[in-house]
């Protein structure tokens, strides 16, 4: 793997792989190499690039692009993050803090689909 594209360790690999889906029983082509579409999804969004600009060390950005697609629409993508986070808390490795903000934002009076009332006689 090319150092210059690669954003996950081996280690942090390790605890994503077996959170990936499998390709057997499914038509199609089997899956191509999880890791390297999913370091393709990774680079894209941090280098806040678009699908088709990125670079072709990770394949055909369209098989990139539907395999996001599909890990969105399929759980896949809550289920690792979530995972992963569950795995970091039980190690201690979160430090939770809650913040909270009182601010009020007030809307122009036909800002909402609620009737006016101004008080005045009704007719």
């Amino acid at each position: 793997m090319n150092p210059r594209y690669a954003v996950l360790s081996d280690a942090q690999w390790k605890h994503i792989a077996p959170l990936m889906p499998e390709s057997e029983g499914k038509l199609g082509r089997p899956f191509k190499d999880h890791r390297l579409v999913a370091e393709g999804i990774i680079y894209r969004y941090r280098a806040g690039i678009p699908w088709r600009d990125l670079p072709p060390h990770f394949g055909p950005w369209q098989t990139v692009w539907k395999r996001h697609r599909g890990h969105s629409g399929d759980g896949t993508g809550d289920k690792a993050p979530a995972a992963l986070l569950t795995r970091a808390d039980a190690a201690g490795l979160i430090h939770w803090e809650v913040s909270v903000d009182s601010t009020v934002h007030r809307a122009h009076q036909h800002g909402t689909n609620l009737p006016r009332h101004t008080g005045g006689p009704v007719e």
